[in-house]
Parts: structure tokens; sequence; C-alpha cells
């Protein structure tokens, strides 16, 4: 039975190209190359000196330059293609990230990491249009969950070496290893994703492309993963403090349930993808569900005062991510095949940069001013109106 059970997965890996590989592991050495973002709060209070508000103001400023770094990524992918705005934005975010510890004034720091955001985030719609003319047409979901697991995995490695680095070499050797990480996974990425070497499986060629902004099917999907979003961000804002205050974990539990998200889609996702792939539903369909499975991992927490509950939210929680996801970046790619790819892929990855400025903010005023309690409820509400848009967008596709 073990050996069965590991042969399909490893059956859910194949027909993938090569180019996807590649580009998998350039994005989970860039990812994981991003080591500083984790400890930037502890960075700004204990070695700058920052306020609590200071620190607020400047993640205000992260979110900004993600949502301009993406809708430019958009605009550049287009003009240019993907193959240059990604390499110019890997390299360009390594120079940033080493020049940033060199910030020491308020205003300064602002506008550094207002400038290394944006730089990152030019790289995600230039990576999506990437992956889609990497992938073969049937390939292209199981193609985006590979890329969610390399950025998975960069995510879960990047925070435990940058804490063995701040401990044993302090934070100016993080932001030198960070930057020269990126710049790393750039040359490799001019090495091996070169025009000239790389196969394109899905060339899409439109003469007169559609604009994303005139897609109102584009900006139903937009506004539903906004709400999906805010509310798939409470785990890693509000849920942790729930954690703390309600059920007096420590931050040793915390960790381990935090973690247990990542572990469950680095072993599950591929797996899971390939075999719902085979049922005869649409994505919409998937991305209905996903959103049932989030909003009833928020109710769950309601229910029970047992802390058992915590982890039966948690895998909830982490099913609907693992199901949304992929197919909503699937459907998006298959939309943008009629337009500017850039640009649709911009305004997709936008989505995410949106809920990210709302929902900190949000779930924490939510619990302050009426409880941890009504706060979930008001979070499942929102789940159930991101549902209504994925049944609008499921009426018009049929």
């Amino acid at each position: 039975m073990l050996k069965r059970m590991t042969v399909s997965y490893s059956d859910s890996f194949k027909g993938l190209s090569t180019e996807v590989w590649w580009l998998a592991l350039i994005t989970l050495i860039n990812r994981a190359g991003t080591m500083v973002i984790p400890f930037l709060s502890l960075y700004l209070t204990e070695h700058l000196n920052f306020t609590l508000v200071d620190v607020g103001w400047i993640m205000s400023a992260f979110g900004v330059g993600s949502l301009v770094g993406t809708w430019f990524g958009g605009f550049l992918t287009d003009k240019f293609g993907y193959y240059k705005v990604m390499v110019y934005s890997i390299i360009a975010t390594g120079v940033l990230f080493i020049g940033l510890q060199y910030l020491e004034t308020f205003a300064m720091f602002c506008l550094g990491i207002f400038t290394v955001i944006l730089a990152a985030d030019v790289f995600r719609p230039a990576m999506f249009v990437a992956l889609s003319a990497y992938s073969k047409p049937e390939n292209k979901t199981r193609s985006v969950t590979l890329i969610r697991l390399a950025i998975n995995l960069g995510f879960s490695a990047g925070p435990a070496i940058g804490g063995i680095i701040i401990t044993s070499m302090g934070y100016d050797k993080l932001f030198w290893i960070d930057g020269v990480t990126c710049i790393l996974a750039g040359i490799l990425l001019l090495n091996v994703l070169h025009p000239k070497k790389a196969r394109i499986l899905d060339e899409v060629v439109v003469k007169n492309p559609v604009s994303a902004y005139s897609d109102g099917k584009f900006w139903v999907l937009f506004v539903a993963l906004c709400l999906f979003g805010i509310v798939f961000l409470q785990y890693f804002s509000t849920i942790p403090i729930f954690y703390k205050q309600s059920h007096f974990l420590s931050e040793f539990d915390i960790g381990l349930l935090l973690g247990m998200n990542g572990f469950v889609i680095f072993i599950f996702e591929m797996p899971l993808i390939k075999w719902l792939e085979k049922l005869k539903y649409s994505k919409v369909d998937y991305m209905i569900f996903g959103t049932v499975l989030l909003g009833l991992s928020l109710v769950i927490l309601n229910v029970s005062a047992w802390t058992g509950v915590l982890v039966i939210g948690m895998l909830l929680m982490s099913l609907g991510e693992m199901i949304t996801f992929p197919f909503s970046n699937s459907y998006a790619l298959d939309r943008a095949k009629n337009g500017k790819q850039g640009q649709y892929m911009a305004l997709y990855s936008m989505s995410f940069s949106v809920s990210h400025i709302i929902a900190h903010n949000a779930g924490m005023r939510l619990v302050d001013g009426y409880g941890f309690e009504s706060a979930w409820y008001i979070f499942t509400i929102i789940s159930v109106v991101c549902i209504l848009c994925f049944m609008y967008l499921l009426r018009r596709s049929n």
C-alpha cells in the first residue's frame, strides 16, 4: 500500500515540462531568499528603535509597494515580455535588499521598503505568464500547484535559515545573504530559461488583445479573490492571537499548528489536484467548494472550547486553500489567453495585494471592538459573499 501511495504521488508530478521545474526551483530560491521579511518588525523595533505605529506605517508602505509592483509588472510584461521582466526584477530585488540595511530614518525606510517590494512583485505577473507559456494546456493547474509548493517550501525554509543567520552573524549579514541569494536566482534564470534554450509549449499571440480592465467576469473574480484573501489572511494575523489568548497555546504550539498548514500542502496538494482534475467539475465549482471549507474553518472555532477544533479548523482552511488557489490561478490563465496576459495576471495578483492591505487592519479592529467570536462570524459572512460572487461567475460562464 505504501508503495502504491508513493507511485501515485510521484505520478502526480509527471508530464510537467523541464522549464516549469526550473521556474519552480528559481521561485524556491527567491522565496527562501526573502528571509528578511519575517524578521522585519523585530529589526525595526529592536535595532532601529521605531515605535509600533512607525512599524504599522512601514508595513502599509510594504503593501502599497506590492500593489504598485504587481500592476507595473503586468504592464512591463505586456510591453517587453516575461523573460526580461523576471530577470531584471529578481536581480534588482537582490541589489535593493542589500541596500536596505543602510536606511535608518523612518521616511527613508518607508521609501526603501516600498521600492524593494515594488521591484520584487514586478516578478509575479511575469512568472505567471511564463508558467502559462511553459505548460501544456492540460497541465496548467498542476504547474501552478508545483509553483505553490516551491513558494511554501521557500517560506518555510526562509525563516528557519534567517533565524540561524541572525543569531550567529547578525542582521547585517542577513541582508547581504538575502540579496546575494536573489541575485544567484537571477543568474540561474539567465542560464536555464533564456529564450534560445527554453521550449514554449503554449504560445499565445492575440492580434487584438482584450483589456483585463474591460472584462466584467474577471472583475467578479477579482472581487471574490479579494474577499477570499481577507478571510484567509486571518490565519496569519488575528487567529494566532486567538490561539494564544483564548486557548493559551505557547509560541511553540502555535508554530506547530501553522507549520501543519505547509506540511499538509506539501504532501497532499499535488495528488489532490490531479485527482480533482479527473472529475467532471468546472474550475469555478472547485473555487466555491474551497471557499465553503474556508468559511467552515472559522465557524468551527465558535462551536467548542476544545483545543482539537483548532486542528480541525486548520485542516479545513488548508484544504480550502489547496483547492481554491490553484484552480483560480488556472482560470485566470485561461481567461488571459484572449487578452493582455501581463495585465490579466497583474490584476489576479493585485487581488491578494488588496487583501493584505485590508485584512490585517480590519481583523485587528474587529477583534478589538467586538471580540473573537463575533469576528469569526463576520468573516464567515464575508466567505458567504465570496461564494455568491463565484456562483454569479459560474452562472455567467454557463
